[in-house]
């Protein structure tokens, strides 16, 4: 398995882009925009506000669940599905940022989601 916290080579992205405001799209639809992301070497990821669809919460996503960066569209394609991302362990934006125990929780989560 690729490494979670990684964008894939195939993605598009380029290390230091803006993304926020981009729309995400999981496999099955629409979950937001980006509110955040961060390209730290090791912990790279997106942080979604879900707005109205997951009543208003936020959601970090591992970079390693990007499939495709659409720069024209400003969108982003995520391999899981709506339910794998409203499953994942609950984010706090001010308690979970720079804890490696919810990055390992969460590492651990997307990476059995992928293989499963």
């Amino acid at each position: 398995m690729s490494d979670i916290w990684g964008y894939q080579a195939t993605t598009g992205h380029t290390a230091g882009a803006n993304l926020i405001g981009y729309k995400v799209e999981a496999t099955d639809g629409s979950i937001g925009k980006v509110d955040s992301h961060s390209d730290e070497v090791g912990a790279s990821h997106l942080v979604v506000d879900t707005g109205v669809w997951i009543f208003g919460k936020h959601v970090l996503l591992p970079a390693g669940t990007v499939s495709r960066i659409d720069d024209a569209e400003e969108k982003i394609y995520v391999e899981r599905t709506k339910a794998e991302i409203k499953d994942a362990p609950e984010f706090d934006k001010g308690k979970h940022l720079g804890d490696a125990g919810y990055y390992e929780q969460l590492g651990i989560y997307y990476g059995r989601q992928h293989r499963a």
